[in-house]
Order: C-alpha cells, then structure tokens, then sequence
C-alpha cells in the first residue's frame, strides 16, 4: 500500500464513512493521519539536542504579528520534574502516567516582552486588554501542535497535559514565571512503548463548514458519532457515576457533558488576572 493509500485508510478510520473522496495527490502525511496520545513510554531519555532541535521546527510555525508570544520550557532538571509530576499525579484528576514520561515540556504564553518593548522605547502599551492574553495563549497552542508533529515524524510519542493549569500558581513559581507569562499546556515526550489508537474525529459534516456556520444535522450526526465510538471505542468508565448515575447507553458525547458538569479550573481567570492581565 503507497502512501496516499494509507492516509485516505488513516483518514476513512478517524473521520468515518464519506460521500466525498479525499484528494489523492498525497497532500496528507500518512503518519499524521494516523496520529495518536502515547502515554506509555520506553526509559531510554530524550537527547537534550533533539528536544531543542525540535524546539526550534515548533517555533517556525506562524506567530500573530510576529510578535512571538509564546516559549517553551523544557524540564531538565530531575528534581524540579518530579515537583511537577507529583502535582500531576495527585488528586481526583490525577495523570498517573504522567510519573514515567521522560521529557516534560511546558508551553506558556508570554506578553511579558511585549510590554518590556514598549518601556524600553517610551511607547504606551495601548492594549492592555483580553486580545494580549488570548493572542499569547493561541501561539503558545500553535507552537505546541507544531512540536507534536515535528516530535512524531522524529519517531518520538507525545502526549498534552492540560492539566497544568489545574496547578497554575504552583507551576508558575516552580519555573519562576514572571508577570505576563503563563503556562497554557504541559507536553510529555518520550520513545513510544506501544502503538498509539486512532482516535475517533467528528465527521467534517460537524466541524467543517462552507461560507456560514451551519448546525444543520447536527443531533443526528453526534448521535450517529456516538454510535460509531460506542462501537468500537468504548469508555472503559463512566464519569462521576456518584453524581450522574449509571448510564446503559453512555455515549461520547454524555461523557464531555459530564466531563464539563463539574467544576474544573474555576480559578484560573483569576490567577490570570494575578499575572497582569486586563480580562476585558
């Protein structure tokens, strides 16, 4: 099987059937199509050299402006590292793969320079409103999915924590973030020791639109999505069954309701405002 053949298999798997082919002229890598969380790792460590070389692949992806928004921290030091991972493996969302991942990564948004540039030329920082933290979180987020594919293709296995902002202030004294810098994303890296599953994507009927937003179809496209998970990707648990109750028919789409019918990350808005950032 060629190439262009694997990605439009990948592809058929991750999105479901389709009435319209994809392009055969191999615009798709078939490795990316085929993509997938690895949260189960080999010992060997990551070269501190390749972590930088693909450090520098994330941070040719597109910034807004130029501005150049966003840094990566890479976790070296053994200590601070096992400080990291304990918060991440503690608690009722505790990561507790996260205790065997080599490489830790953390992506944060930085206006901080930004501003120093204005001080240092006289020049009033005229923006100080929410697009300074947004634009910086979404080139943080940018720079972390260019990593994720430069990392893959290096035959590396990845896998986003979130779950940094659950201990935003405690991370951000433990890598000594100044004001105007914020984590937005861990990142564990490290040699795959399985084979990542394809996860299932909604149909492009749901995600992707043309000339307007449409939520034409949308109920009986996720009810059909849930089916086609419930099928052959099933949950092994269900969430927050103590609150919610059992379900017989626990589908994907009940799993992100209850997910988010909890409180998570109430506090974040406000450690953002502790970093100097005018919400409005």
């Amino acid at each position: 099987m060629d190439d262009r053949a694997k990605a439009a298999k990948a592809l058929d798997a991750r999105f479901g059937p389709t009435t319209v082919p994809w392009a055969d002229h191999g615009v798709v890598d078939p490795a990316l199509a085929a993509r997938g969380v690895v949260r189960k790792f080999k010992p060997e460590p990551v070269a501190p050299n390749l972590l930088r070389t693909l450090c520098a692949a994330a941070l040719c992806a597109p910034s807004k402006s130029d501005v150049q928004a966003r840094d990566i921290i890479v976790v070296e030091d053994q200590a601070l590292q096992a400080k990291i991972k304990a918060l991440l493996t503690a608690g009722p969302l505790a990561q507790a793969w996260a205790a065997d991942m080599p490489s830790l990564l953390v992506f944060c948004g930085n206006n901080r320079r930004q501003r120093l540039w204005h001080e240092w030329h006289g020049i009033p920082f005229a923006n100080d409103h929410l697009d300074a933290f947004f634009n910086a979180a979404v080139e943080a987020g940018i720079v972390l999915s260019a990593f994720v594919i430069a990392a893959e293709r290096a035959g590396l296995g990845t896998c986003p924590i979130s779950a940094i902002r659950n201990h935003s202030t405690a991370i951000s004294e433990l890598l000594g973030l100044p004001q105007h810098v914020f984590p937005v994303a861990g990142l564990g890296v490290g040699w795959p020791a399985e084979t990542p599953r394809v996860s299932f994507r909604l149909p492009l009927e749901v995600t992707v639109h043309t000339d307007r937003y449409s939520e034409v179809g949308l109920r009986e496209n996720i009810a059909a999505y849930d089916a086609r998970r419930q099928a052959s990707q099933p949950f092994r648990n269900q969430k927050y069954v103590e609150d919610f109750g059992a379900s017989p028919a626990y589908s994907w789409s009940q799993d992100k309701a209850r997910q988010y019918g909890k409180p998570e990350r109430a506090n974040f808005g406000a450690f953002i405002r502790r970093k100097g950032f005018n919400l409005e």
